[in-house]
């Protein structure tokens, strides 16, 4: 009896401990997410005066990419103080960003390799290296698009209890 009452406050504090933690997390992510968007929009502004259309636009495209798996995080934080549950799609759209991203930098990389006109061997395998790279990375975005679907699809049981 006293030791299910100890044990039941100690648990309550944690919970209060859990949600200054996350609280404070939250607030550390909305402001990195405020600055990231500033410096998306200092790079774009920047850009406008000597604009390249590959280079510029992958740049401005990777910033608001960051910016956009730092609110998926951010979503998820606040979907763990609500609820006390971690969430895992939010985790799968964030590597589904990632990925897409990657592979992004790495069209723009080849662009670039491809149309300097010396292709020494170190190029060909970069070229080569980067090819392999894709296509693991296409494998990985099919990975989590499927996973993000039976996420979906099958939704965690309602009456799930802290172990």
């Amino acid at each position: 009896m006293v030791e299910d009452r100890l044990r039941h406050h100690f648990d309550d504090h944690l919970a209060k401990i859990e949600v200054a933690i996350y609280s404070v997390l939250a607030l550390l992510l909305s402001v990195t997410i405020l600055a990231a968007i500033a410096s998306a929009g200092k790079l774009l502004w920047d850009a406008l005066s000597h604009w390249t259309i590959a280079t510029q636009t992958l740049r401005v495209l990777n910033e608001l990419l960051v910016v956009l798996m730092l609110v998926e995080i951010l979503h998820t934080v606040r979907i763990s103080i609500r609820s006390h549950v971690l969430v895992t799609e939010p985790f799968l759209v964030v590597g589904l960003i990632a990925s897409i991203r990657r592979i992004l930098v790495i069209s723009l990389e080849m662009a670039t390799l491809t149309r300097e006109a010396t292709w020494s061997n170190q190029g060909e395998s970069i070229f080569r290296s980067s090819m392999i790279e894709l296509g693991l990375l296409g494998l990985l975005v099919f990975v989590l698009v499927y996973s993000i679907t039976l996420v979906r699809r099958y939704p965690p049981l309602k009456d799930f209890k802290d172990v």
